[in-house]
């Protein structure tokens, strides 16, 4: 049930106060009415129930009553009570500016002033009609004409004060709505930066680890330290790198096209799983005897963005390799035709109850990575979520994190 607006009470205690200063007036002065008390009586008796019922109906809700009906009946009650308690003399007068001020208010400037006309045009006959015998005509009629442009004058002056204060209104929601673009621009701005910085903080992550892989293959073969099997592989492992570093640079370029995201645009390709368990376990850097890569079943293959997936699971590696001493880091890749389930099992010291979903946020580092940057489990939470994936951190039987990783992809 809708509640009645502050005006409406307002108008309702007004008309209230009005009745009963009417009869307070009847009672304590009879004279004022003279011969037409019983009349006057009668029609403060009807102004009074007219006032009661918009006060109990009000209760329940809004008026059902147009409000120039109102003002129209209102107006006619204080004329008549005028007329029947002095004319021209008459206290009531003081009433007539309540109700030019509600006309003004309820309707617009035209429709006030033929109100505040019509309310002078009924004084002025009660003034007539309703004046002691003594009292002249000329100055009867004076007098109604006196109150007629008084009540016009402030039918008018409300008019004004209303339309000052919609155009202040109107100012005040043009400035609103001018600070809150304003403010709108300025957060679309600031997370546009944020994107941007955290894009930057991305690539120099995922350069670390192919360059300085580079750099140190690079000078094995300056140096001729490696036998002709050792030499191939790190051929082969150059040439990963490379393609690596080069999708890194192709998702640094889309940044400018992709709502400034740091993961870079979706490249789907065949994947054989056993060769991805072999880049990332290079990538990482983990050493030949602490490998445990396990694919199920053999030769699967999926279709899915390769540098994402690669750049998810050597941060996974990397992490679990940093963290397991020399302890084996396990790999395990595993599809069944319609989900991809990764996981990478360490020998670490695990991680505290309850931080499970801390360490995967932006900056967060814990234990003897402290004041790193903590970005590698918060990239590869980021584009598990990209890659519409779920990235779990368990605690290991015996000691030990397992980060699961469940994708779903088709089969290539």
């Amino acid at each position: 049930m809708p509640e009645r607006t502050a005006e409406e009470r307002t108008a309702v205690v007004i008309r209230v106060a009005v009745v009963a200063a009417t009869a307070v007036l009847l009672v304590l002065d009879p004279d004022v009415a003279g011969e037409r008390f019983t009349v006057a009586a009668v029609l403060v008796a009807v102004a009074a129930v007219y006032a009661a019922g918009l006060l109990v109906g009000g209760l329940r809700g809004p008026l059902p009553v147009k409000p120039a009906l109102l003002t129209g009946v209102d107006g006619l009650l204080v004329v008549l009570a005028c007329g029947l308690t002095g004319g021209a003399r008459s206290l009531m007068v003081a009433a007539l500016p309540l109700v030019a001020i509600a006309a003004a208010l309820r309707a617009g400037q035209s429709v006030a002033r033929l109100a505040a006309l019509a309310l002078g045009a009924g004084y002025t006959a009660a003034a007539v009609l309703g004046s002691e015998p003594s009292q002249s005509l000329g100055s009867r009629v004076l007098i109604g004409l006196w109150w007629t442009g008084f009540l016009l004058a402030t039918a008018v002056l409300v008019g004004v004060f209303v339309r000052l204060l919609e155009r202040q209104l109107a100012v005040a929601a043009e400035s609103r709505a001018r600070a809150e673009t304003e403010h709108e621009r300025y957060l679309s701005e600031r997370a546009q930066g944020r994107a941007r910085l955290d894009g930057a903080r991305v690539v120099l992550h995922e350069f670390r680890t192919p360059v300085a892989s580079l750099t140190a293959l690079s000078a094995d073969l300056a140096a001729d330290r490696l036998s002709d099997d050792a030499r191939r592989r790190a051929t082969g492992l150059l040439a990963e790198h490379a393609a690596h570093l080069r999708d890194m640079l192709d998702g640094l370029a889309d940044l400018a096209v992709i709502d400034g995201s740091p993961l870079g645009r979706v490249r789907p390709r065949r994947v054989d799983l056993a060769d991805l368990a072999e880049a990332v376990l290079d990538a990482a850097g983990v050493a030949e005897e602490r490998r445990r890569p396990h694919v199920e079943p053999d030769g699967a293959a999926v279709q899915c963005d390769p540098q994402r997936l690669r750049r998810l699971l050597t941060n996974l590696v990397e992490n679990a390799a940093r963290h397991s001493g020399d302890a084996p880091v396990e790999l395990d890749l595993r599809h069944d035709g319609t989900t991809l389930t990764a996981e990478v099992r360490d020998r670490g010291p695990g991680l505290p109850a309850g931080q499970e979903g801390l360490v995967t946020a932006k900056g967060v580092a814990l234990g003897e990575r402290r004041g790193t940057a903590g970005l590698g489990l918060w990239i590869a939470e980021a584009l598990a979520t990209a890659m519409a994936g779920e990235l779990s951190l368990l605690p290991r039987d015996d000691g030990g994190l397992v980060a699961r990783l469940d994708l779903p992809l088709p089969p290539a």
